[in-house]
């Protein structure tokens, strides 16, 4: 079999990339090993598929933390707005949220992948799946993707897809690594991001607070100095292994950097009041308990933080909760306020990076072209998504990448097949 471009990998990228090499006129060919396209773009934003972000194209960057600058050239071609008229081009309807997260009209990421795969049939982009790829033979004037089965397609031009090694389920088992090194790459340690953590603080082991979310919460990640490394407020939750969503996923990747690098010790501080400080609620309940002074501590501070996180805390610092407020000296209310302010939780790892979002560490980016996404290694071979050093957080930016370097990819390669 003879193309142009093969593309290897069904996922955000790889559907891009084909759609970018078939707009050029390349005869091309999309390879997915499992029975369908765009699994991962099914099961993104919960389903509903967060396409992209609406935010100024510098603060996506900035929520990009692994290597996002490698971006800037790429967003010069083609951006986030540009992925919003290319969706809307083909149908797809698209609505912004809270933080400029885009979504489909119908909240559906069916319509989402129906709309992506209706343009490769148009374009008549040869689909091949369950198809897996064994090896890449690397030529001077063609290359050649042999599959397991033994077939050999020759093309003139190869974009590897086939993301890293989180959500293995999608299809991400980490295929496209040993491709990349055969070529003369460097592949950078891999590790887990947006991902949950491990504690095994005593109170997480008995599962006291087990299930109990905190709306809005600053959390603070802090190494073993005390130094602050990094701090996000958003909602998180206590699990029976340690602590998830979505402030947790975000400060993932700077503790686990954090635990690689000497396996030394990462607290995170939870801070449920981030809008005052210490001083000023010390105050605030000072004034509060003189005028109340029978009214009992459980009712003074009754729906600051959730009861049970309340009660946890009164009894940490064995203080009976129905104590009255004239009862409680300065100290008490120092430590309840300390605790509600920055309760430190210390981290022992993470879940495995089968169990993360997305996948810290891959090919190195020095080592490819930031318009064209070709290596810079061996002529006519392009690498897009999450097989390369970059990362964001959750929130259409892991998107929003694959989407932006499969699109140059998919160009760019039928372009030097010509």
């Amino acid at each position: 079999m003879d193309y142009d471009v093969a593309i290897i990998g069904g996922g955000p990228s790889g559907l891009m990339a084909a759609i970018g090499a078939a707009e050029q006129g390349a005869r091309t060919i999309l390879i997915e090993k499992r029975k369908r396209l765009g699994t991962k773009l099914m099961i993104s934003g919960g389903g509903r598929c967060n396409v992209t972000s609406r935010l100024p194209k510098e603060e996506i960057i900035e929520h990009i933390p692994g290597n996002g600058r490698f971006l800037y050239s790429a967003f010069s071609v083609f951006d986030n707005e540009d992925i919003i008229d290319f969706f809307e081009d083909l149908g797809v309807q698209l609505k912004e949220e809270d933080h400029g997260r885009m979504f489909p009209v119908t909240d559906s990421a069916r319509d989402v992948v129906q709309a992506l795969l209706t343009k490769l049939d148009q374009l008549n982009v040869k689909i091949m799946t369950n198809s897996t790829v064994a090896a890449l033979d690397y030529g001077a004037t063609s290359h050649t993707v042999i599959l397991a089965d033994q077939t050999k397609v020759t093309v003139k031009s190869i974009v590897v897809a086939v993301g890293g090694k989180a959500v293995p389920h999608t299809g991400s088992t980490g295929d496209g690594y040993p491709w990349a090194k055969k070529a003369g790459h460097t592949i950078t340690d891999l590790y887990p991001t947006e991902v949950a953590l491990l504690s095994s603080e005593p109170f997480i082991k008995e599962r006291t607070l087990q299930g109990l979310s905190l709306r809005d919460a600053e959390l603070t990640v802090k190494d073993q100095t005390n130094k602050t490394i990094i701090s996000h407020r958003m909602d998180m939750i206590f699990t029976h292994f340690g602590l998830s969503g979505p402030a947790v996923l975000r400060c993932s990747q700077f503790v686990v950097k954090l635990l690689n690098k000497d396996h030394q010790q990462v607290s995170i501080f939870i801070d449920t009041i981030p809008d005052k400080n210490q001083e000023q609620l010390y105050e605030t309940y000072r004034t509060q308990i003189e005028q109340s002074a029978k009214k009992s501590i459980k009712n003074l501070f009754k729906g600051v933080v959730p009861e049970r996180y309340l009660l946890f805390i009164f009894e940490r610092n064995q203080i009976d909760p129905e104590l009255k407020c004239a009862n409680l000296s300065n100290e008490q209310l120092r430590a309840i306020i300390s605790d509600l302010k920055e309760f430190e939780v210390k981290i022992d790892g993470s879940l495995p990076l089968e169990k993360a979002f997305v996948t810290g560490g891959g090919i190195s980016i020095k080592e490819i072209n930031p318009t064209t996404m070709a290596s810079k290694m061996i002529e006519r071979l392009f690498f897009c998504g999450e097989i390369l050093d970059i990362h964001g957080y959750t929130g259409g930016y892991n998107i929003t990448a694959a989407l932006i370097t499969g699109r140059l990819a998919g160009q760019n390669a039928a372009w030097q097949s010509f």
